[in-house]
């Protein structure tokens, strides 16, 4: 018989009598199908710069009408509308999602109980911000770094100092993540490309210093202490310890 899981993934925000009128039965997923649908969908097919083009707002989010325990998200946009096409990729607080309806003033994407369950996007509620990025274009302009939009987990801001207009915040992320981050290197913070300023091992924590600009055209300051947040490493650190890792196993035995 095929294992399969039940699991609450509804949004912490959402009104009580939404979550009381769902049947448990609607967040069940296959997790042999779960597992083979990942494997199929490991290719890459929009890359991001991590420079956010607009915060857009939430304006609903609920159960999907196909049901099959997805949700739907739609949220207020202008920039990211201009020449949007249903299937198109936009990054929204740094997770790739797809484009499944739009109109003048707002777009639609749908969420899986994975991203649920990989991202911050379950906090989100009516109202909220988010930044938004499109699919890199072969013509734009890359001015942070390789984005995927596959995030690689959460964080939790453990503290915001401002020091005169500038904004130093600090991420706590599991070990796992941690160790593909590096002072001076690259990390997107919900989708956010961001320099890496220190790395504390013993904490396992790192921060970011947020100039005056910035803070005014993303989502980090609006966050509050003990929230979570998207992060998404520097492929290259993955990259360099699979090979490391795939060499070492090759090598034969004396």
């Amino acid at each position: 018989m095929m294992a399969t899981h039940s699991l609450n993934l509804l949004p912490k925000a959402f009104p009580p009598t939404l979550a009381s009128s769902l049947r448990p039965n609607l967040l069940r997923f296959d997790s042999t199908r779960h597992r083979r649908s990942r494997r199929q969908n490991l290719s890459i097919r929009s890359v991001f710069t991590g420079i956010v083009e607009e915060m857009g707002h939430v304006k609903d989010l609920g159960l999907a009408d196909h049901g099959g325990g997805g949700f739907d998200l739609k949220i207020g946009a202008r920039v990211v509308l201009e020449d949007v096409k249903l299937g198109d990729s936009i990054a929204v607080n740094g997770t790739c999602l797809t484009v499944t309806h739009f109109d003048t003033e707002a777009f639609t994407v749908g969420l899986a109980p994975e991203t649920l369950r990989k991202t911050s996007l379950e906090e989100l509620e009516r109202g909220s911000l988010v930044n938004l990025e499109r699919a890199l274009q072969p013509v734009s302009r890359m001015g942070g770094h390789v984005v995927q939009g596959h995030v690689d987990g959460t964080g939790v801001i453990v503290s915001m100092e401002a020091e005169g207009d500038s904004l130093w915040v600090k991420v706590r992320a599991d070990k796992a993540l941690l160790k593909y981050i590096v002072p001076k290197g690259f990390v997107a913070v919900d989708g956010t490309s961001l320099t890496v300023v220190d790395v504390s091992d013993e904490d396992s924590c790192f921060n970011f210093m947020l100039v005056a600009y910035t803070q005014l055209n993303v989502v980090i300051p609006t966050k509050k202490v003990g929230q979570k947040v998207n992060l998404e490493v520097d492929i290259m650190g993955k990259y360099v310890e699979r090979l490391l890792l795939s060499m070492n196993n090759n090598t034969p035995q004396v």
